[in-house]
């Protein structure tokens, strides 16, 4: 199974250039899950439309009240008898890896997806896959992730975008 990972989209409103990432790199995705900071409800909604409801996220810090009260700030959910935890994160980057850590402490997740620092991240601390796919706006790199699992493995690969900053966006961590 493949599953698209995004997060950190910061877009004040639905670009073409988003539109044709999504149609584009998650065509052959089973599932979308998005880290927060959609910082626009348009793109929450077209993106959960695109990948037919397929779509797992929670919100950010930069997410705008009706996205918080639509979305958690912590998720848990099941694939192919794998748990994955998903959580936007908080703070400064230097130690995000360990305060997520925390936040999912006696949960039984083999994979913690996360975002807010912008940098792609993929390693095993531990047994567990923490894998952050990046920003795809961000000024200084631009990537997303993809996770696949494979009988009782899941494995995370970041990839290289084209910048969508170049339409309106929200920065912010």
């Amino acid at each position: 199974m493949r599953i698209g990972v995004i997060s950190d989209t910061h877009l004040a409103y639905l670009t073409k250039e988003f539109m044709d990432l999504v149609k584009n790199r998650f065509i052959d995705c089973q599932m979308v899950v998005h880290a927060g900071d959609f910082t626009s409800p348009e793109v929450y909604y077209y993106l959960n439309e695109m990948v037919s409801g397929n779509l797992v996220a929670v919100h950010g810090n930069m997410d705008p009240p009706e996205l918080r009260s639509l979305l958690p700030e912590k998720r848990i959910f099941k694939v192919k008898g794998i748990m994955i935890g998903v959580i936007h994160g908080w703070g400064a980057p230097h130690d995000l890896e360990e305060r997520i850590e925390k936040a999912f402490q006696g949960e039984d997740v083999k994979c913690i997806i996360y975002g807010h620092s912008h940098n792609g991240a993929n390693h095993i601390r531990g047994d567990t896959l923490f894998f952050n796919p990046g920003s795809p706006t961000d000024s200084r790199a631009n990537s997303i992730g993809f996770l696949t699992i494979e009988g009782d493995e899941i494995k995370g690969e970041i990839v290289s975008v084209d910048t969508l900053a170049n339409g309106p966006s929200q920065s912010g961590s």
